[in-house]
């Protein structure tokens, strides 16, 4: 795995420790005569860090599918004011895809995906990388930072229903305005630019209430955004894949559910039909 920092200069403060990590396949005649698709993995945390639950482990399952993967650290706790984890969601897509060569990349075929706050910021993006004052901030065409495609896990969304307020807090602050709550609210910012969301979550959820995806789901809907949604009847907050691999210490049968672990394949299916019209086909070069 390579490791490299995602900003050339401090655009904001702490902005030098983002990094981001790399899993590439080898180029082989053998392999493949074409470029992948790209995944930009957003791990969870509530802003406060990045999960390694939700980091590694989710990449290699996109990385063992054919896709290179792009894990991005971004600026978490007191430094994660709302713009700045915006900022290095964008940055990462149009670093990705401005090197499309250099990574064997189909530059068309980038997605992005996020858990819990990381949810958040891929829907983040999803719906507000258009926004000016990005383009402006970064340097770039905003067309450089729109993703492909977001998988959203158990997602922080909106304060229009019952939320992880932790995550807005790190997120916005403790004293809020509308204006602010109108930005971060992810459901109240779809429209026809949005891309296509595949969403799930779990009834049970006491950290995230499901109430979030739905609210997403809705707003999609509503738009006539491509989406898909699933919600599993049992399981609690933070299971990334439901695997052993990806269960904690303190919690391995909790964490380890293979009637929900579905979700992996399912949204790669998903990725195949968005990103591939129903089959996956490398793009001769």
């Amino acid at each position: 795995m390579e490791i490299i920092k995602l900003h050339e200069t401090e655009i904001y403060d702490g902005a030098s420790t983002v990094t981001v990590e790399l899993m590439l396949h080898r180029v082989s005649p053998e392999l493949t005569k074409g470029r992948r698709p790209a995944m930009i993995v957003f791990p969870g945390g509530g802003y406060q860090f990045t999960s390694d639950r939700e980091a590694e482990p989710i990449a290699s399952a996109y990385f063992a599918e054919g896709y290179n993967t792009f894990t991005v650290r971004y600026i978490t706790g007191d430094k994660a004011k709302i713009a700045n984890p915006l900022l290095d969601a964008a940055a990462a897509i149009a670093h990705v895809r401005t090197n499309a060569e250099k990574y064997c990349i189909d530059p068309d075929k980038i997605a992005v995906i996020g858990f819990s706050a990381g949810g958040h910021l891929a829907g983040f993006i999803a719906t507000q990388w258009h926004c000016k004052f990005i383009a402006d901030k970064l340097g770039i065409d905003n067309e450089l930072c729109k993703p492909n495609a977001a998988i959203l896990g158990y997602p922080v969304v909106t304060q229009n229903v019952p939320t992880h307020e932790g995550s807005f807090n790190y997120l916005m602050g403790f004293e809020r305005n509308d204006e602010l709550n109108h930005i971060a609210n992810l459901d109240e910012n779809v429209d026809e630019r949005t891309c296509p969301c595949f969403i799930w979550h779990t009834a049970t959820d006491d950290a995230v209430p499901v109430a979030n995806s739905l609210a997403m789901a809705r707003a999609l809907t509503d738009k006539g955004i491509n989406c898909e949604l699933h919600i599993f009847p049992m399981g609690r907050h933070g299971l990334s894949r439901c695997t052993s691999e990806t269960a904690p210490d303190w919690g391995t049968k909790e964490y380890t559910l293979p009637y929900v672990a579905r979700w992996t394949k399912w949204s790669i299916k998903w990725l195949e039909q968005v990103l591939f019209d129903g089959q996956f086909k490398m793009n001769i070069i």
